[in-house]
């Protein structure tokens, strides 16, 4: 294992893919927990969908499709917010017709052009040959933005978390830490999709922290645990996917479901022994 490691560091596209995967698989785990107990689980899958009907429409018009598709995600997460504080509509319809609606546009669009062209295909199912020196920048610059609001709000983040109405109490201004969440979530959604893809980049948000609440309670435990099997789930996932010459976002998904069943084994068997 150790000498197929060796070798993967000697591609460039191996070397940025692991640097991209490690930084957005950390930031990923840290939102995801949040997302989760706020049960805003689907909003990274309806995003990711958002995001590639604008980075289809993007190509295909020769738009930059970073710099057009971040800020109209960051819109869409902010009005999925409104929308799930609003009683009369549902936030899981909501997400999923504006999901459905989104990958329906940038197929159309894709079809009506070109057909299914490398970068549009890259965006919808993700490749490690498709990640370049600006998508590592981005990713390292996204990143390090994350993890410094993450830190520097974590007691705000905790107590919006787990009960707004208490932190309204408190005179917190609920609202502006829920979009800071959907923003960030937002913009991690869009520079993951090189890798990961459209279909697949969800996951990396849900499982980690889904994962870790089999076995920790609290929430930095879970918050910490969840960064740790994010990282290993991308590792092995890469791993395999070049030794086995498989897609790398389906491995690494594959290495998450794996580690899920383990920590839900070992909480059933230590929940038989008390």
């Amino acid at each position: 294992m150790i000498n197929a490691i060796i070798q993967m560091m000697e591609y460039g596209f191996i070397v940025r893919a692991m640097i991209v995967g490690i930084l957005v698989s950390m930031c990923a785990a840290i939102l995801g927990v949040s997302l989760i107990l706020k049960r805003y689980s689907m909003i990274g899958d309806g995003l990711s969908h958002v995001g590639f009907g604008i980075l289809t429409i993007s190509v295909v018009m020769g738009w930059a499709p970073m710099i057009v598709s971040i800020p109209v995600t960051i819109l869409t997460a902010i009005i999925l917010l409104r929308i799930g504080n609003n009683k009369k509509i549902n936030t899981d319809s909501a997400i999923a017709m504006i999901a459905s609606a989104s990958l329906a546009v940038g197929v159309a669009v894709t079809s009506a052009s070109t057909g299914m062209n490398t970068d549009v295909y890259n965006y919808m199912f993700g490749s490690i040959l498709a990640m370049t020196e600006n998508d590592v920048i981005l990713s390292i610059i996204v990143s390090i933005i994350v993890i410094f609001l993450y830190i520097i709000f974590y007691r705000k983040i905790f107590s919006i978390t787990f009960d707004e109405s208490f932190a309204k109490a408190n005179g917190l201004n609920v609202s502006i830490y829920t979009n800071l969440i959907a923003i960030l979530t937002a913009v991690l959604i869009v520079v993951g999709m090189r890798l990961m893809g459209t279909m697949l980049i969800s996951s990396i948000i849900i499982f980690p922290g889904l994962t870790s609440m089999r076995i920790f309670k609290s929430f930095k435990k879970v918050v910490i645990s969840s960064v740790v099997v994010s990282i290993i789930s991308f590792i092995f996932g890469i791993y395999f996917s070049y030794i086995y010459n498989i897609s790398a976002g389906a491995m690494i998904v594959i290495v998450n479901v794996i580690l899920f069943i383990i920590f839900t084994l070992i909480s059933n068997i230590f929940c038989e022994e008390k």
